[in-house]
């Protein structure tokens, strides 16, 4: 789970990686035969049980450095990855962030290009709106509104969505579900842990390839085995991925 990348010492969240640590990292899993896919990619090749030495790569919040800076260092690699991206801020700014600073979303144009070099686009709501306890009404405009609004932008069906702050709860799981999206991402959702809660591991710029060697390793200890499935359904008897 990535953010933005770039260049900064004014990074209150742990949300920035330099191009300099991407790059070493990226290059970390080269050296452990291991491939970078979007996670579309990585639920097709599990439930086809060809995932072996697959890392789903994503990048929340849609910063328009994804374009300019992230894609061109995946394409050297021949990774791909996924973009969660706001329809409702294209062009605009991380405001919801306080004590952060200003960066630039990724504009209209700019989902364009990033599905023109293999990326896939996912929803991240509207507007980066917390999505815990939300009304009928909210969870539709943040939910259902926004694959909508990137499915006439990108020409496809967008398959993934990525709950903003990582916060999942069962009225919002359903939401996505019965919007028609394929599958859900956060961060730790414990209970709510499958096919429409994912988790993931944070990637910042004080992981060394020590610390995300141990964070790889670990991972499978502290989360929860999601089904195998590419879409809502029956799970085959028997079959679980860490």
């Amino acid at each position: 789970m990535y953010h933005s990348v770039a260049d900064t010492k004014d990074d209150p969240y742990n949300i920035t990686v330099s191009p300099k640590r991407l790059e070493q990292q990226l290059r970390w899993l080269r050296r452990h035969s291991l491939t970078g896919v979007s996670m579309a990619q990585l639920l097709r090749a599990r439930a086809d049980g060809r995932a072996t030495g697959l890392v789903g790569l994503t990048f929340d919040d849609g910063y328009a450095d994804f374009i300019h800076t992230a894609v061109p260092m995946l394409r050297r690699h021949a990774f791909t990855a996924t973009v969660y991206v706001l329809p409702g801020r294209l062009g605009g700014e991380n405001s919801w962030d306080p004590r952060g600073p200003r960066k630039p979303l990724i504009t209209e144009d700019g989902i364009r290009r990033a599905a023109a070099a293999g990326m896939e686009i996912g929803s991240h709501g509207m507007h980066h709106t917390d999505l815990g306890g939300a009304d009928a009404t909210l969870l539709v405009e943040e939910i259902e509104h926004s694959r909508k609004l990137l499915g006439e932008i990108t020409g496809t069906e967008i398959a993934g969505f990525c709950y903003p702050y990582g916060t999942v709860d069962a009225r919002s799981l359903d939401a996505v579900r019965a919007a028609g999206y394929a599958y859900g991402v956060g961060i730790s959702p414990g209970e709510l842990t499958g096919l429409f809660a994912l988790p993931r591991i944070h990637v910042g710029e004080r992981d060394t390839s020590l610390r995300l060697n141990v964070k790889w390793r670990l991972h499978h200890r502290r989360r929860r085995p999601v089904p195998y499935a590419t879409q809502p359904g029956p799970t085959p008897a028997g079959r679980t991925v860490q």
